[in-house]
């Protein structure tokens, strides 16, 4: 779907909105189609149209989120939330229309040069998350997990993604050995945003200014929200980032929380695989594939980053069959012969024996960038 008609199903969707320029978006695009709208009045709105049913499930999901967000808990977060303006509906699927919000999506190379400020910020903002009351989930009837509950939900999802094949057994190996790591998984549970990424931050000079991207809220392990951040080549960067989160958080967190959240950032090739077959996708499998091969392949040359509390066991290779060797057989005996009295000569007997032994043979800103924007011109 293009922007042009991304624009008139939100002209459709809100009641007198008159869009006058549009560009595309960064999104899901596994999922979602969507684009950045200016109006008349020079507003701005992002629209989202779903690809398939599960994609509009989710943005559905996340009106009900957004609606549970009371204005005295949106008062108390030290960002802004997006509010849905307008739906249109398309057969199964539903496109929503968003009053945009001020500021910008950056890449993590970009994030990491905005060195501590930035740093602090992202920090806070992920503990606010985290420290939102567990009530706004369970009353809006979503996901809810404990430690080992979230734990063996990571389990069951390993052994689906080995039925596909095509993960490297190292990888499986070095996956399941942290998820049974049961010291790894001792933490408090608490809401998780569930997609944060660099998409989802948007951001003024070193101010975050809003977190977008609602629909898999959930409460569960907090270092799922720290996966996209394992992408970020700058430890000091990253050290900052998680001093911020302590001491903004409600309660201290968990020694390991890297560790999962490294565990969470590599299982996501997993993840992708597995959501590729049940797309019947083979761009999306072959994707999964070639990056399972390259992490493979960087872990093998560099260790990786550590996961669990205790190396995991190398991966025996099954030595070559090797046939053992066959036992010589043993000489034959050379009988004594022994001289016949002299009566009556007999012809000597010699016994000879000889035995012969067979051996078996073994045989995975407030100021958008318009400038890929198309401008419509007004009508009179």
């Amino acid at each position: 779907m293009t922007a042009i008609e991304l624009a008139a199903i939100a002209s459709a969707a809100v009641p007198g909105l008159n869009v006058t320029a549009f560009g595309p978006e960064p999104d899901d695009a596994a999922d979602f189609n969507a684009a950045l709208l200016v109006d008349s009045e020079n507003r701005r709105w992002r629209v989202r149209a779903p690809k398939h049913a599960e994609a509009s499930t989710r943005l559905e999901t996340e009106r009900e989120v957004l609606r549970a967000f009371s204005p005295a808990i949106r008062a108390e977060l030290p960002f802004l939330l997006p509010t849905v303006a307008g739906t249109v509906r398309q057969g199964e699927l539903i496109t929503f229309v968003y009053s945009h919000i001020a500021g910008k999506a950056e890449s993590v190379e970009d994030l990491a040069a905005g060195g501590p400020a930035l740093a602090l910020e992202v920090g806070a903002a992920i503990a606010a998350i985290h420290d939102l009351p567990q009530e706004l989930v369970t009353n809006a009837d979503l996901p809810s997990y404990t430690a080992n509950e979230f734990r063996q939900r990571k389990l069951n999802e390993l052994d689906q993604a080995a039925t596909t094949g095509k993960i490297p057994p190292s990888l499986l190996l070095r996956w399941e050995h942290a998820m049974e790591d049961v010291a790894l998984w001792r933490f408090n549970a608490s809401v998780v945003h569930g997609d944060l990424h660099e998409d989802n931050i948007l951001l003024d000079g070193t101010s975050v200014t809003a977190v977008m991207g609602w629909t898999d809220l959930r409460i569960g392990d907090p270092a799922d929200d720290f996966a996209w951040l394992v992408a970020i080549n700058d430890p000091a960067f990253v050290d900052t980032v998680m001093q911020a989160y302590a001491a903004a958080r409600n309660e201290s967190p968990d020694p390991h929380l890297l560790r999962r959240a490294a565990l969470s950032a590599e299982f996501a090739l997993a993840q992708w695989l597995v959501k590729g077959f049940a797309a019947d996708s083979a761009r999306m499998v072959a994707d999964a594939e070639s990056m399972l091969l390259t992490l493979k392949a960087d872990i093998d040359a560099h260790g990786g980053q550590p996961i669990s509390t205790e190396p995991a066991p190398a991966v025996e290779s099954a030595p070559p069959a090797v046939p053992p060797a066959v036992e010589p057989a043993p000489p034959a005996a050379t009988p004594t012969v022994e001289p016949a009295p002299v009566v009556e000569p007999e012809p000597d007997a010699v016994a000879t024996a000889t035995s012969t032994k067979a051996a078996p043979v073994a045989g995975s800103g407030e100021d958008v960038d318009t400038t890929a924007m198309k401008v419509i011109p007004l009508q009179n």
